[in-house]
Formats: C-alpha cells, structure tokens, sequence
C-alpha cells in the first residue's frame, strides 16, 4: 500500500487534512445507533425522572447535539461543517433494561457527517452515563456504529 492510499498522510508521511474544495457538493446523511444498559432501579428511576441529576433524556440529547456541532474542535482532521440538522432519538427497552440511541446528522457540502452523527450518539451516552452515574457504576455503553449513511461518491451505505 502506498502513501497515496491514505487520505490524510501527506507524501512525507505527515499527517494532512483532506482537501475536498474540488468535491461536488451533496444532500449527506448519516445515522449512527448505541446502547446504553443500566441496572432495572437506574432505568426505574430515569423513566420517572427521579435521578439526582434531573432529566436525563432531555440533557442527553442536547447534549448530543450541542456535540455534533462541534465535532471538528474534538477530531483534529475533522472539517468544520455546517449542519442542517441534528437530532438525537431514545428508545427505551424494559425487558433487557436498555437506552437505544440513534443520532442523525444531515448537511448539504463537500464531505460526509458519519463522524458528527457518531460524537452525537456516543455524547449522548456518556451524557447519561454521567447522570445516572450516582446510583450506579456499571453502566455500560455498548454496540456504537453507523448503520446508515448518503451522499458523496460513496453513495449509500446500509448496515445490516
């Protein structure tokens, strides 16, 4: 494999930012899904917003999205986007005791938003986390990934 293969490593081998300025500019989406398990009482006392903390869901979320608008400060080689839309989903599963996330971030440029929608979900998570956090240490996130993605040249991507 040669230097040319790796998009951000310069002919020297450094490490460079992409340039996309000669890329068309398209409708991108991408959706990214996790999992965050806690214990029955913390999803207990999440449902009724009794935590210490107050509404997790609420915070998460803006959370959530208050990160994804700021994903090119947190990955160095990230370019700075302007965001059409964000939003953060939850989903709450009784029987397995599960909070299922699912960011989606949407742009219309010059480069794709899988990295805006994954720092999305996963603050989101550690969003929760840090709430429900004082009733217990065992929280575990879990299961992070893009399951849908379009736009670019790339075209469409779907998880199976």
């Amino acid at each position: 494999m040669s230097d040319q293969d790796f998009s951000h490593m310069s002919a020297d081998g450094s490490i460079t930012m992409v340039d996309v300025g000669h890329k068309n500019e398209t409708r991108r989406v991408a959706i990214v899904r996790t999992v965050v398990e806690v214990s029955p009482s913390t999803l207990d006392l999440l449902k009724r917003q009794a935590l210490p903390k107050g509404d997790v869901l609420t915070t998460a979320k803006v959370a959530g999205i208050l990160a994804a608008k700021r994903t090119w400060e947190l990955i160095p080689l990230c370019h700075p986007l302007f965001l059409s839309y964000v939003d953060v989903r939850f989903s709450i599963q009784d029987e397995t005791c599960q909070i299922h996330i699912e960011a989606e971030a949407r742009t219309t440029g010059q480069t794709g938003v899988e990295m805006e929608a994954l720092v999305a979900a996963q603050t989101a998570a550690m969003t929760i986390y840090d709430m429900c956090k004082a009733v217990q240490k065992d929280i575990v996130i879990r299961d992070c990934r893009l399951v849908y993605k379009a736009g670019g040249k790339s075209g469409e991507f779907r998880a199976e």
